[in-house]
């Protein structure tokens, strides 16, 4: 650091942020590798090998699950392997964004966002070698689910505490993190979905259990660039000891609002790694180019076409908010956050025009499947940072960690009915499956639009609150 005028403290910063989110980037880059690796080859272990026999008589909690999932979700009627392995996957995507809640509140109150973050990157590492033996898989799952309930809450909000009230790089530097996340998921499909099809599922866990590992050494290198932890500020600023006030409160309201149709974004976009995956493995023609280069593309690297475009098209939606911003043109959050829903919804309507180019095998290009990723991937860019950066900048600063967790569980609610609706895959013709996701898509974006009218004033007052006057 350097000596500024005044005695002051420069802030270390690099590309215009502090140093800190450089670190932060780091650590969510390496445990979302972590998450999105054992999620990409999730899906096919369930179906392909963990609830066929004999195996899934081996794995503890088999029998007991499955009746208990028959029971309710299909009246204890009995459940094929496809249908019981997207409700076992929509379970486990769900809990994990139903844990940072309380996650958010053991931080607030006792343990804080150091703490929490290092005690939940341990035990996400065991669950994860924990997955690698078929026996125990159930508990590997609920490790991951409890480990991230400490992690996630806890790492986003840093990412705010890094910037002054007011400030407005916040919301680029939620984009940035965002990135970050998305470096990770590419490249773990193709690593640990590579070893995964290659050599074994188990191997494909072991992959993911050691990106985790280097999360926790690099957050435990950025400990010293991050600002003071929550517990400790509380202790020293009165203001954020105070008691809620009727803004804090209209606030607070606003976000739980917003998390009703926010769930329904995730119910549809989290179709990626479960229907979308088993469409890539059974009912996609993966040749490179038919007839000349016919290699096929791994079936687990599908999953990296999402992150690949979210790093492609931040820049684009970023100059394209820039360039809005400087003709006050730029859409209101709640605006924007209403397209990005839309223009998921648009990509199942690419996904019912693929059924129409089916080939002889009943199988349709590769090509189609990259469309619906670049079109699903601009709606998250147009949805997900979004609320993130609402959420940081919106909520009070006595309830931070619980209200980021509260907006986390808007994917608990989304993979809930996401792992219901997915169930239907093999139940229903494709064209109507993919209808239905996108007629979620239209009602959740027509959704957001009118809530402009009630609350975009309450939000936008909130957000500038602590602006300087003329900035």
């Amino acid at each position: 650091m350097a000596a500024g005028t005044g005695g002051t403290v420069k802030e270390r910063t690099l590309f215009g942020h502090p140093i800190g989110l450089s670190y932060l980037f780091t650590t969510e880059m390496w445990e979302r590798f972590s998450y999105y690796g054992m999620r990409a080859i999730l899906i096919y272990s369930l179906v392909n090998y963990l609830l066929l026999q004999p195996t899934a008589d081996s794995v503890i909690g088999y029998h007991a699950l499955k009746h208990l999932i028959e029971l309710i979700y299909n009246a204890g009627r009995p459940l094929g392997p496809q249908p019981l392995s997207s409700i076992i996957y929509g379970n486990y995507t769900s809990f994990v964004y139903l844990t940072p809640v309380i996650g958010g509140i053991i931080a607030d109150r006792w343990l804080g966002q150091r703490n929490s973050v290092i005690v939940g990157a341990m035990v996400m590492a065991v669950g994860e070698f924990t997955l690698m033996a078929p026996q125990l898989f159930f508990l590997g799952l609920l490790l991951l689910i409890i480990g991230n309930g400490f992690f996630k809450p806890n790492i986003s909000t840093q990412v705010g505490n890094l910037y002054k009230p007011g400030d407005s790089r916040i919301d680029r530097a939620f984009s940035i993190f965002y990135v970050g996340i998305n470096l990770g998921a590419f490249f773990s499909p193709l690593i640990c979905g590579s070893l995964g099809e290659a050599y074994g599922y188990h191997w494909g866990y072991f992959a993911a259990g050691a990106g985790m590992v280097i999360g926790l050494i690099s957050y435990l290198f950025a400990l010293r660039t991050l600002p003071q932890d929550r517990a400790g500020r509380m202790k020293v600023n009165k203001e954020e000891k105070k008691p809620l006030t009727a803004s804090d409160w209209k606030a607070t309201i606003a976000l739980l609002l917003l998390a009703v149709p926010g769930s329904l974004f995730w119910a549809a976009y989290e179709q990626q790694g479960n229907t979308i995956a088993i469409f890539a493995q059974d009912l996609t023609d993966r040749r490179l180019i038919p007839g000349i280069v016919d290699w096929q593309i791994p079936y687990t690297w599908f999953q990296a076409f999402n992150p690949g475009f979210i790093m492609l098209f931040t820049p684009l939606v970023i100059g394209i908010w820039a360039w809005q911003a400087k003709r006050k043109r730029e859409p209101s959050v709640l605006t924007k956050m209403a397209l990005g829903n839309l223009m998921m919804g648009a990509s199942y309507l690419v996904m019912i025009a693929a059924m129409n180019f089916t080939g002889a095998h009943g199988q349709v290009s590769w090509l189609w499947l990259l469309a619906f990723f670049a079109v699903i991937t601009m709606g998250e860019l147009y949805f997900s940072p979004i609320g993130l950066a609402l959420t940081a900048r919106v909520a009070p600063p006595q309830i931070l960690s619980m209200m980021m967790g509260v907006w986390l569980m808007t994917s608990f609610a989304g993979n809930q009915l996401q792992g219901y609706i997915g169930s239907y895959f093999s139940l229903m013709s494709k064209e109507e499956f993919f209808l239905m996701c996108a007629a979620i898509g239209a009602f959740a974006g027509i959704v957001f639009w009118l809530f402009n009218f009630p609350l975009k004033a309450i939000l936008e007052s909130r957000a500038n609150r602590d602006k300087p006057a003329g900035g």
